[in-house]
């Protein structure tokens, strides 16, 4: 199975099967990443769409000096960032949840309380500290993917991270003394 950055560079010579892969095995967690930031399944979905559209349209000027991970989701998020000021959109306080079918439903229950507070406290974040988060802790990127992603140096991503932990902190004090 060909790397992303072996995908992309064949995109770049214009094979749009290669493209189609690329698609197929990241658009999702892009989707997810933009719905978590914008909260809102349609325009979660146009961002996503743009994005791959210019994945598209820069191929021939792509290098893999990242990860392809890491450049979809810079684009994703930047995408993400002027939507917000573009739009001056209010962040939807809704975030996807899945249900555990194993747990009771008093634990269910205790998740979803907890799932909607981290929602809202993550919803009173600056945008960068946001996505920072998003991209840290649902989409499992490491520090130098999220430095590229965000376009700051990985003490850049600790600053944002320890400041948003901080403020989170304080916001779900109650959860994390349990």
């Amino acid at each position: 199975m060909p790397r992303d950055e072996e995908l992309m560079l064949a995109v770049a010579r214009g094979d749009l099967a290669a493209f189609a892969q690329l698609v197929a095995r990241h658009q999702l967690s892009a989707w997810n990443a933009a719905y978590r930031f914008l909260g809102n399944a349609a325009d979660a979905e146009d961002v996503v769409q743009e994005a791959f559209l210019r994945v598209l349209d820069s191929a021939d000027r792509y290098r893999p000096t990242a990860t392809f991970r890491a450049y979809l989701y810079r684009i994703v998020a930047r995408l993400c960032l002027d939507f917000l000021r573009r739009k001056r959109l209010r962040i939807y306080s809704e975030l996807p949840d899945v249900a555990d079918e194993k747990e009771t439903p008093e634990k269910a229950f205790e998740a979803q309380e907890q799932a909607a507070a981290v929602r809202q406290s993550l919803n009173l974040l600056p945008p960068k500290q946001k996505m920072a988060v998003i991209l840290r802790y649902y989409e499992g990127l490491g520090y130098r993917e999220i430095a590229e992603v965000l376009d700051t140096t990985n003490k850049g991503v600790e600053r944002l991270l320890s400041r948003a932990r901080t403020t989170l902190a304080g916001h779900l004090g109650e959860f994390l003394e349990k």
